[in-house]
Formats: structure tokens, C-alpha cells, sequence
């Protein structure tokens, strides 16, 4: 089962160096926001994904990584719904639960506007926000802003959604929410993406999906748990999928 994974894992990285581009998002004049692109033809929208920990996946120029979240190991699958996908880096650790969470800081979220505001004008795509995890927490600081950088965006995702996140009513945004049904993290239950979804206004574009299945291996708040949608990757992929497609 080890040896299955590391392989599985050696050949998505081979697959990110070959096909993703890195871009260096400018801020001021301090380290850039670190991109890695992954096109595809045809495109029909963009996601940003914003991993959860720390966000820090040490992208080196190349595009190869050694982070082995859920975003790595699934970003090759876009490409079969013609999304064009973008692992979104950090330049310092933005913390979690436990250590206290950096999220809300304006730098980060300039710097997540800045990525933005970068993607929209390099590709005239529908960009969506899809965060994990602590990436949930930036996911909706973000758009909570209702700034001018906010309303470049189509759509938001969440998924394994931390328990302090928190979405503004005036976010009008299409927002699905992706939960595994056996996610045993304390920091996100399944509970935090059911409220957030059933809390939003009758009106609004809401739609909390829930995987089953996969393994969970390592500690209950890690990505190869269920927490990580572990063994469960392509599922989880096209729910999202489906649902930035189904919204025209």
C-alpha cells in the first residue's frame, strides 16, 4: 500500500514539472506569491487552490514539490473538466487553529487578491476560490472583503472546512461545500461546512456535499486521513468540477 502510493505520488509530481508553469506574483517589495499553473485546452473556468497547515508548499522554480496535499496529489484531474488549476504558495506560514491563524493579516490577503487580479488578466477566466482545510479560512476572509479584488471572483469552494470559518450573508458568490462524512479532525467537522451552507440565505447558489469512502491513514487532521479525501481524490475533483460548471 506504501510503496503503490509514494509511486502514485513520484509520477503526479513528473506530471506537474511537465506540464505546470510557475509564476512569481509580485508584492511590493517583498518575496513574491509563488504560483504553479496547470492549463489545459479549451478552458471553461480557473480555480485557485489554497492548501490548509501552514499554506507553505515550498514550490521550487521548477514546479516539483514534496507537499503531498490533497491539491498535490489530485491536480492533475482538472484537466478532464477543462479547468485550468493554480496551487497557490506562501512566501511564511500562515499558522492554523493551534498556533493561531494568519489568514486574516492584510498582507495575505493582499497577496491573495494580487494572484487574483494576475490569473484573471492572464487568462479573461471565471476564477474560483477553492480553499482546504485552513485554506477554507482564506477562502472566506477573502471574499468576506467585498472588495474590489473579492468581486473578480465566480464562485467559492470550501472543503474539510475549519470550525471558525464564516461567510458574510452580503456574499452573494455561488459557494459549494465538500465534507468527508468520517472526518474525524476536531478543528473540522462536518458540521462547519453543513452550517455554512445551510445558513446562507434561501436565494443564494449553496449546494454541502459529502464523500464516503477512502482510507484514512496518519493522524485524523493530515490529508492522507479523510480529512485529505485519501483514495477518494476523483470524487472529490468532480464534485467540485460539476459544480463550477453547472453554474453559467
Amino acid at each position: 500500500m506504501v510503496a503503490r502510493t509514494l509511486l502514485a505520488l513520484y509520477l503526479c509530481q513528473v506530471a506537474f514539472m511537465a506540464q505546470g508553469q510557475v509564476f512569481d506574483v509580485p508584492h511590493q517589495q517583498d518575496a513574491p506569491t509563488r504560483t504553479l499553473f496547470v492549463g489545459v485546452q479549451n478552458p471553461k473556468a480557473l480555480v485557485l487552490l489554497f492548501p490548509g497547515g501552514g499554506g507553505m508548499l515550498r514550490l521550487k522554480d521548477d514546479g516539483s514539490m514534496r507537499n503531498q496535499h490533497t491539491f498535490v496529489r489530485s491536480l492533475a484531474q482538472w484537466d478532464q473538466y477543462q479547468i485550468a488549476a493554480v496551487l497557490v504558495d506562501t512566501p511564511y506560514d500562515l499558522g492554523d487553529l493551534r498556533r493561531g491563524d494568519r489568514r486574516n493579516e492584510d498582507d495575505h490577503l493582499k497577496r491573495v487578491g494580487e494572484v487574483v487580479s494576475f490569473y484573471k488578466s492572464k487568462t479573461g477566466l471565471p476564477i474560483w476560490i477553492f480553499g482546504h482545510s485552513m485554506g477554507t479560512s482564506t477562502a472566506t476572509y477573502f471574499v468576506n472583503q467585498l472588495n474590489e479584488d473579492s468581486k473578480k471572483l465566480t464562485g467559492i469552494i470550501i472543503a474539510g472546512t475549519v470550525r471558525t470559518a464564516l461567510l458574510d450573508d452580503r456574499v452573494r458568490l455561488p459557494v459549494a461545500a465538500i465534507h468527508h462524512q468520517q472526518d474525524e479532525c476536531k478543528g473540522t467537522p462536518p458540521s462547519a461546512s453543513q452550517d455554512i451552507i445551510s445558513g446562507r440565505p434561501k436565494n443564494y447558489i449553496s449546494r454541502f456535499e459529502v464523500i464516503e469512502g477512502g482510507i484514512s491513514e496518519g493522524d485524523v487532521c493530515v490529508s492522507f486521513a479523510y480529512h485529505g479525501f485519501n483514495q477518494t481524490e476523483p470524487e472529490f475533483i468532480k464534485r467540485a468540477a460539476q459544480f463550477i460548471l453547472n453554474q453559467k
